[in-house]
């Protein structure tokens, strides 16, 4: 988990290479690989992120993930930047986080801030020394007129001039490019049919830019605004109905709370994962997409407001999801009486009044692990990723229960569990407990995933 204290690593300080760990990283990287394959990621860092001299290696991470076939925007900020022209210019505004306004000369100084980085960017993507991650790149970057602007006009009496909002993007001249295998660069500015320039917040930029595009991913590179437990440690994971509370909360600072707004508004609007990530840990870009945990915080949409603990009124719906399964064999047994003892346990799925899906966790944390049973999505539901959405929050909860292994007993999935991350194991790696109510005559075989 990355924390305020964490520096940035070089390759000098890893351990020592061994052949067999990288084989094996390499073959859990090729899913990812496989799934990210033609997807569009939004990929946002302001001017800190340069003022702070990491952009050589994001540039570097950039151009492997171009090189893996994901299509990339990439939307850069330049607050700092134009704040430093102001000052050197002797004029007294600044800005700060929030919406304000932007005077011509403000307007002015933002234009040489961010004509000057994107020659930067340009200039990094451009790297082709021998012995470098950069070596035989050949990487376009191609930047324009893709953002359509308006004025924010005048709110509350306070005229807020050349200062904007994104009213649409050039989607097709965006998917052209990327589909032509070259990666967009987006400064935060816009323009008006009237040929009037606009001083755009770079995370309001990048959010609109994913949710036209549909994109699979929007990355913010932050210093270091992740969400954080009540211990310390980096919450991976908030579906955003939790990211929307702790937003109403008021207790996260005003950096993160920007972030974490956009994150969420980005999701609800159809952006399948949002994420904020530090850009102070080497290689945290890759680290986040191609590791289970991660090192920063992803939004979700996952709940989508149906995923929900069980009570004794869903017991009649869960028995009948799950008897057709017990009829052919599929799951074992249990009766109504012990789902109803057991209720607790038990996750739904619900639309409209209609419960679809179920899981159940059982958990043997003396040795560390928990059991998931009973996944089930009704069949006309499936094939839209429900099942995956019910593994994950199996997988969430055993987790924040204490479980360090996820195991499940199945006679008639097994490729689609080890198709999600699970090993096969033997009867004598369960729990104690659980190895003494092992049904010996149904010969279920054993999968266990780490968390």
């Amino acid at each position: 988990m990355a924390t305020n204290e964490v520096d940035t690593l070089s390759a000098q300080d890893a351990p020592e290479f061994a052949p067999a760990q990288f084989v094996r990283w390499f073959r859990e990287v090729a899913p990812y690989v496989h799934d990210f394959r033609g997807k569009t990621f939004v990929v946002a860092f302001g001017g800190e992120l340069v003022n702070d001299g990491v952009l050589n290696t994001l540039i570097q991470d950039i151009s492997l993930l171009s090189a893996l076939g994901v299509k990339l925007v990439l939307v850069h900020g330049s607050r700092p930047q134009v704040n430093e022209q102001l000052q050197l210019k002797g004029y007294a505004t600044r800005f700060g986080r929030g919406t304000e306004p932007t005077s011509a000369e403000a307007l002015e100084c933002a234009k040489e801030a961010a004509g000057e980085i994107r020659l930067d960017i340009e200039a990094s993507f451009s790297q082709g020394l021998p012995n470098t991650p950069m070596s035989h790149a050949h990487i376009r970057v191609i930047s324009g007129n893709f953002v359509t602007a308006r004025p924010v006009g005048i709110i509350d009496g306070v005229d807020y001039k050349h200062t904007g909002a994104v009213r649409k993007l050039d989607v097709n001249a965006l998917n052209a490019v990327m589909n032509q295998g070259a990666i967009v660069l987006l400064s935060p500015l816009g323009f008006s049919p009237t040929g009037e320039a606009f001083n755009l917040a770079m995370e309001d930029l990048a959010t609109s830019a994913a949710v036209a595009l549909r994109a699979e991913k929007l990355i913010f590179l932050t210093q270091d605004r992740t969400v954080h437990d009540e211990d310390g440690s980096v919450d991976t994971e908030l579906a955003r109905e939790d990211a929307d509370a702790l937003l109403a909360a008021g207790t996260l600072d005003e950096d993160t709370a920007s972030f974490l707004s956009h994150a969420s508004r980005a999701v609800k609007r159809g952006v399948a994962r949002a994420h904020l990530i530090p850009y102070n840990l080497d290689g945290s870009v890759l680290l986040e997409i191609f590791t289970h945990d991660g090192v920063g915080t992803m939004v979700v949409e996952d709940t989508l407001d149906d995923l929900r603990s069980a009570t004794v009124d869903d017991v009649g719906a869960i028995v009948q999801l799950i008897e057709p399964l017990e009829a052919d064999g599929t799951l074992v047994p249990r009766g109504r009486a012990v789902i109803e003892r057991d209720v607790e346990q038990f996750t739904v799925l619900e639309h409209d009044g209609v419960i679809y899906g179920c899981v159940a966790i059982n958990p043997y944390l003396g040795e560390g692990m928990a059991e998931m049973a009973c996944l089930i999505v009704h069949p006309e539901w499936q094939g839209s990723g429900e099942g995956e959405i019910l593994l994950r929050h199996a997988e969430s909860r055993a987790r924040a229960l204490g479980a360090r292994r996820l195991f499940v007993l199945t006679t008639r999935t097994s490729h689609w569990f080890i198709k999600r991350g699970f090993a096969q194991g033997g009867v004598s790696d369960l729990p104690k407990e659980r190895q003494a109510h092992y049904n010996r005559s149904r010969n279920s075989l054993v999968f266990i995933k780490r968390l």
